[in-house]
C-alpha cells in the first residue's frame, strides 16, 4: 500500500508509555514504539511527536490536592521531556535521526522550539519530538498537539490512547457503550467526548486538520493508520487541497 501522508503528527500520552506498571516507563514499550515509528518514517514519510507526561506527573492532579496551578502545569512539562529524551533515545537506536525540542528552554539536553528548524528537521528525515507543553501552564499537550500539526503543516493527527476509538461513554464500565467510526468536530464538542479538550478540537478545526484515535497497544497500529487503512475513529475531515498543496511543494 502506498503512503497516504506525507507529514503527520503522532500524540502519544505518558501514561501509554507506562505499560502494565503503575508508574514511571516501560522499556519494551518505549521500544516498540520506536520500532514502528522506524517502519514508518523508512517509507519516506516525515513524523513529528507531542509526548504527554501523565506517567511522571500530573500537574492538573497536584493541583487539585494543593498545589498552585501554574506551578504544577511546570512540573509537568518537564515530566514531558524526560519523556521526549527517552523516546529520542530508544528511536535513535533503532537506527532513526530525532531531535527534540522543548517549549521551555534547557539547552543541555534539546534544542529550543523554532519552528523553521523543526521543519527543516522533518525535511531532512529526522523525527522531532515536541517537549515541554506549549511551555505555557493551563494548557494540555493535546492543545499543543493541535498547534505545533498547525505550524508545522501536519496533514493529520494521530492520536494513540488506550482504547481502539471514542465511544459514547466509558467502554471499560459500560460493555454497551458505542463506538463511533466518525465525528465531526461539533459533535465532538457538543457530545463532551473528551476526544481532546476544547481548545484543540477547536485549533484542529479552524485549520482543518483531522484527528484519528486509535489504540497503541496493538503492534502495527501506528504503520496502519499512517498507511490509511481504516482503523479507530477518525475527527473532521480532510482537505484534499492541503495535501495536494504539499504534494505539488514535494514535486517542485
Amino acid at each position: 500500500m502506498g503512503t497516504v501522508y506525507q507529514r503527520v503528527l503522532l500524540k502519544l500520552s505518558g501514561e501509554a508509555l507506562m505499560g502494565s506498571l503503575g508508574y514511571g516507563i516501560e522499556p519494551a514499550v518505549v521500544q516498540g514504539i520506536a520500532q514502528e515509528v522506524a517502519g514508518v518514517v523508512a517509507t519516506g514519510i516525515q513524523m513529528a511527536i507531542v509526548v504527554g507526561g501523565g506517567n511522571i506527573f500530573r500537574g492538573v492532579k497536584a493541583a487539585s490536592k494543593g498545589m498552585d496551578r501554574a506551578t504544577a502545569d511546570y512540573v509537568g512539562m518537564i515530566a514531558t521531556v524526560m519523556n521526549a529524551i527517552t523516546l529520542q533515545d530508544a528511536l535513535e537506536q533503532v537506527g532513526v535521526p530525532t531531535r527534540v525540542q522543548t517549549a521551555i528552554a534547557m539547552q543541555e539536553v534539546a534544542e529550543p522550539y523554532i519552528r523553521r528548524r523543526a521543519i527543516r528537521h522533518l525535511e531532512k528525515g529526522r523525527v522531532v519530538v515536541f517537549g515541554a507543553g506549549s511551555g505555557n501552564p493551563f494548557f494540555t499537550t493535546d492543545t499543543t498537539a493541535a498547534l505545533r500539526a498547525a505550524e508545522i503543516d501536519a496533514e493529520v493527527i494521530f492520536k494513540a490512547t488506550k482504547v481502539d476509538g471514542v465511544y459514547d461513554c466509558d467502554p471499560q464500565t459500560n460493555p454497551e457503550a458505542k463506538r463511533y467510526d466518525s465525528l465531526t468536530y461539533g459533535e465532538v464538542l457538543t457530545q463532551d467526548l473528551q476526544v481532546m479538550d476544547s481548545t484543540a478540537i477547536a485549533l484542529c478545526k479552524e485549520n482543518n486538520i483531522p484527528i484519528i484515535v486509535f489504540n497503541l497497544s496493538v503492534s502495527g497500529n501506528i504503520s496502519k493508520a499512517v498507511m490509511g487503512e481504516k482503523i479507530g475513529t477518525i475527527v473532521g475531515g480532510c482537505d484534499d487541497s492541503r495535501r495536494n498543496r504539499k504534494q505539488d511543494e514535494k514535486s517542485n
